[in-house]
């Protein structure tokens, strides 16, 4: 049947509305399942503080603690020729800063040799017993390739090198940013006073806020 100036009548057939019907529902669930997996999907993490990390006992801790202040992250080794050098001097700094503006992050890594073995905890505690460090201690982690650590990696893929060694330091500002890098050789003297600098302005800014 055609209505008036030729134009079809609109259909009354039952069964083109129930498909009409299941059609707007199935877009809407589409529609509403593409929303949510926005939502819930998860932020890619901006700064070294937003990761999460497993602590030398496999406790998972945020780095989120760390932020507002200047943190050394260093890729450490029990059984290196730089190890006794590292530790004694990574603690000293540690020690002298303190732990208001400064941390020494240490994350033991067995990648370079048979540098470090064993299980995180025995790591740390040699560390402790031997050298009588007493800076944040995590579990060991591989810092190249597919299976690095993502907060690593993040270090790493700031600077754009991958370590060649252990004992590389990264300076990571209160805001999670890498602000320099020092390979294994470096002098300690360059690093503290560049880690001296970062913790004055901290300081200071927090002076000039209150």
């Amino acid at each position: 049947m055609e209505a008036l100036g030729g134009y079809p009548t609109k259909s009354s057939n039952p069964r083109i509305k129930r498909l009409r019907v299941l059609l707007s529902m199935t877009v809407g669930v589409g529609c509403l399942f593409l929303l949510q997996t926005q939502l819930v999907k998860p932020r890619k993490p901006e700064d070294f503080y937003s990761f999460e990390v497993k602590d030398a006992k496999g406790r998972t801790v945020s780095l989120e603690k760390y932020r507002g202040k200047a943190s050394l992250v260093v890729n450490v080794a029990s059984q290196c020729e730089h190890t006794e050098l590292n530790y004694r001097a990574l603690q000293e700094l540690h020690r002298e800063l303190g732990t208001s503006h400064f941390n020494v992050l240490a994350f033991p890594c067995g990648q370079f040799g048979d540098t470090e073995k064993g299980l995180s905890r025995d790591i740390e505690a040699f560390a402790k017993a031997t050298y009588g460090v007493t800076f944040p201690f995590f579990s060991r982690v591989k810092i190249m390739g597919s299976e690095a650590e993502p907060a690593l990696r993040f270090l790493t893929d700031s600077v754009q090198k991958i370590p060649k060694w252990n004992f590389w330091k990264f300076l990571v500002n209160p805001e999670g940013k890498v602000v320099r890098f020092w390979r294994t050789d470096e002098p300690m003297e360059s690093i503290r006073q560049e880690v001296t600098s970062l913790v004055r302005e901290i300081i200071l800014k927090k002076r000039v806020e209150l």
